[in-house]
């Protein structure tokens, strides 16, 4: 393939096969890579750089749609490996901002994985990837959770379902999601897993809760905010450091 990617505008040997689709500005990623440089065509475009020897990128945060497309686009150049940097907002009032959710799999309420596979298919993440940012963030005595999360399109039906003529369903589903354990809500993780398992990608995600709504609504605490997304960039870096070094253990000549 010689041509640039339609939506990231990349093209082949630009980007590397490791990547960190990240929230917000994704030079904060890019600070951890050697000889780190933006591919300055678009807004869209990553970093790239070196991660332990191995060419890595950093693309900017997106909706599902987005960040299903620029899985694609990435895929297509070679990528095949991917950590989500990402925030969410708490679900349950024990969770702390501050805290990283580390998603064992995402409620499918967004609609850009339907055009995958069926509902019926769970939105998990790579077990793998999963399993090196627990540890990391073990080691680095970070405080976290693993469980499920919810996944949707639209901001303001989660913030201000009242103001939404299905406000009754919104309000009935967001209470299920709770009874039923979920830990945070955002917009990204189902669709990255779905496109990854229809690509046959590997993918996981790590959260920086930066609020809880239902915290706020129990507790008097003022500690009701936390966007120092530090603790998730580290964690992730450490998991893809390890993932790295265990596939080069395994073929050395592939990366």
């Amino acid at each position: 393939m010689s041509k640039q990617q339609f939506h990231i505008r990349c093209a082949p040997g630009e980007v590397g096969n490791y990547v960190f689709p990240a929230i917000r500005d994704a030079s904060k990623i890019a600070s951890y890579l050697k000889d780190a440089v933006p591919i300055a065509r678009t807004v869209n475009s990553p970093y790239t750089g070196d991660l332990d020897g191995v060419k890595a990128a950093s693309p900017p945060p997106a909706s599902a749609a987005f960040a299903s497309i620029a899985m694609e686009e990435l895929a297509a150049l070679g990528a095949h490996t991917f950590l989500r940097i990402g925030t969410c907002g708490g679900m349950q009032p024990d969770l702390k901002p501050g805290t990283l959710i580390l998603p064992t799999g995402a409620i499918r309420m967004e609609g850009t994985s339907q055009e995958y596979l069926p509902l019926a298919f769970p939105a998990v993440p790579d077990f793998s990837l999963l399993e090196q940012l627990v540890h990391a963030a073990e080691v680095k005595s970070y405080p976290y959770r693993t469980g499920v999360v919810q996944c949707k399109d639209s901001f303001y039906g989660q913030h201000a379902p009242e103001t939404m003529p299905i406000h009754r369903t919104l309000t009935d589903n967001w209470e299920a999601w709770k009874a039923g354990g979920a830990l945070g809500s955002e917009m990204e993780s189902a669709a990255l897993f779905i496109t990854a398992a229809a690509r046959r990608l590997r993918c996981a995600t790590v959260l920086q809760m930066i609020w809880n709504q239902e915290r706020t609504a129990v507790t008097r605490d003022v500690d009701q905010a936390d966007d120092d997304m530090t603790h998730a960039i580290a964690v992730a870096v450490d998991a893809m450091r390890a993932v790295i070094a265990k596939d080069q253990s395994r073929n050395p000549a592939a990366h």
